[in-house]
């Protein structure tokens, strides 16, 4: 399509992230998620302890809130629950990226949430239910500002916490990631072309659980600043 052709409605707003120490703004093209990337996790969720292939799924580029934003509480849950998250944003990347060349494509990183519908109303369930309605809904990616790699390095270590209206309910270190960055982008990019835009969120530690509306999330990783959320009311309400 050229850029002179007419849309039949209105084109979607691009979404951006502000990069810290610039005027200028990451665009976000695709949204990565890693799931149970710790072990704490994986065991508090019931699931196996070996570093079995990682699990995989997309968020909507539209389903970004941005920092100091308020996101609504979603329809059809009573169990929304939050996964503090180390993001890492791409400036390049391609098919079949060896993990020793992956960080080389990385922009920059900060700190995201993946937001979680953990049980459904109304709602056949089952094990092979797909995870778009308990992770790809509306608001489910809130994302901080992007630390430019020049600033921070590539972090493999360093504390990662998130508060709920003042008290600690995770509380980890990015050094206990079963899978590290440069082997997620390896692995992503076997089956998907990375491209500059792309976000990758790489699962969360232990200590997850539900809030409510009116709820402050405050979410830190060491040397990427703060992201903080609060819970609005429910969609319609």
């Amino acid at each position: 399509m050229t850029d002179a052709a007419k849309l039949a409605v209105p084109a979607p707003v691009q979404p951006t992230l502000p990069i810290v120490g610039s005027a200028e703004r990451f665009p976000v093209r695709r949204i990565y998620c890693v799931g149970r990337n710790y072990v704490a996790h994986v065991r508090e969720m019931g699931g196996d302890e070996s570093r079995d292939f990682p699990l995989i799924f997309q968020k909507p580029t539209d389903s970004v809130v941005q920092d100091g934003e308020t996101m609504p509480y979603p329809p059809m849950t009573d169990d929304f629950h939050f996964e503090l998250e180390l993001m890492a944003v791409m400036k390049s990347g391609g098919y079949n990226i060896p993990p020793e060349e992956a960080l080389s494509h990385v922009f920059g990183y900060g700190i995201c949430l993946d937001m979680t519908r953990r049980s459904l109303i109304d709602t056949p369930m089952g094990p092979r239910l797909p995870w778009e309605l308990k992770k790809s809904f509306d608001h489910s990616a809130p994302c901080g500002p992007v630390y430019p790699v020049a600033q921070v390095g590539h972090p493999a270590s360093g504390r990662i916490r998130l508060e709920v209206d003042g008290v600690t309910r995770q509380d980890s270190d990015l050094s206990l990631m079963i899978w590290r960055t440069p082997e997620i982008i390896a692995t992503l990019s076997r089956y998907f072309s990375l491209e500059a835009g792309d976000i990758i969120m790489t699962g969360t530690p232990s200590g997850v659980g539900p809030v409510l509306p009116g709820n402050v999330m405050v979410g830190s990783i060491e040397t990427l600043g703060t992201l903080t959320i609060k819970v609005g009311p429910p969609v319609g309400g």
